[in-house]
């Protein structure tokens, strides 16, 4: 029987990438995302390259956190089960402090933190239900430090890491696994607007690596590995002053 995985964010970018490539693995798609004609283009294709894949998509915009659980039970009972789900919708945006830019500042951390934890909280009760499955969390390698111009967005990504590593203690010893991602830069609209993109890789690039490592069960990487699993850990180190001046956007 072939594995179900569900995506949020599935309509574009890093999302759209992971739901190609596990349907050439022969994968069955649960697909959610705020703009349905967005995701029937997904669908349609992926099914026009792949007919037998089974896709079904749902109209979700993950901050509205109330209604997350509902369509990931849907897809549960549309499917019979969800095999992974995947918390990949995020945006970009906000500011530098005090920079009018609040509001901008909000919807990263609705998207990103609230959007995202909600949508693993439903996973994992369903998960437990079921007695297995794989939680997957799309962060950043801007979880790795405070950027100047970019607060919201790195804070955000470091919430998401950090949540993620409690629910990896509290699934030790269980059939429920989790997988953490920290994407350099891939080449998706949430950068492109952005004057340096170092170590750019595409989508179609990543999508392959990063579905390896899910279905190794990788606890932790950065996208590419290298380097910024090098790069990531000095970037940790750096004094302050070495990026004043500079700014992500």
């Amino acid at each position: 029987m072939s594995k179900v995985v569900f995506i949020t964010g599935a309509s574009n970018g890093i999302g759209k990438g992971l739901a190609e490539e596990f349907a050439k693995r022969g994968y069955q798609l649960a697909l959610a995302a705020r703009t349905m004609a967005a995701l029937n283009n997904v669908k349609d294709s992926i099914v026009g390259q792949l007919p037998a894949t089974k896709i079904l998509c749902y109209q979700l915009d993950v901050t509205q956190a109330e209604n997350v659980a509902a369509v990931i039970d849907q897809a549960g009972k549309g499917f019979g089960r969800l095999d992974i789900v995947i918390a990949n919708a995020g945006i970009g945006g906000g500011g530098s402090v005090g920079s009018g830019k609040l509001a901008q500042d909000i919807a990263v951390i609705a998207t990103n933190v609230i959007g995202a934890i909600a949508t693993i909280d439903a996973a994992m009760a369903r998960f437990k239900q079921q007695g297995s499955g794989q939680i997957v969390a799309i962060s950043s390698v801007a979880a790795f430090r405070g950027m100047p111009g970019a607060a919201s967005y790195c804070a955000s990504k470091a919430a998401l890491s950090t949540y993620m590593q409690s629910l990896e203690t509290e699934t030790i010893n269980t059939n429920i696994h989790t997988t953490t991602f920290f994407p350099g830069y891939i080449d998706t609209d949430i950068n492109n607007m952005l004057k340096s993109r170092p170590f750019l890789i595409s989508v179609a690039k990543a999508a392959p690596m990063m579905v390896n490592m899910i279905e190794n069960k990788v606890k932790r990487s950065t996208v590419p590995p290298y380097p910024w699993r090098f790069v990531g850990q000095v970037l940790k180190v750096l004094p302050n002053r070495f990026f004043a001046g500079k700014k992500m956007a």
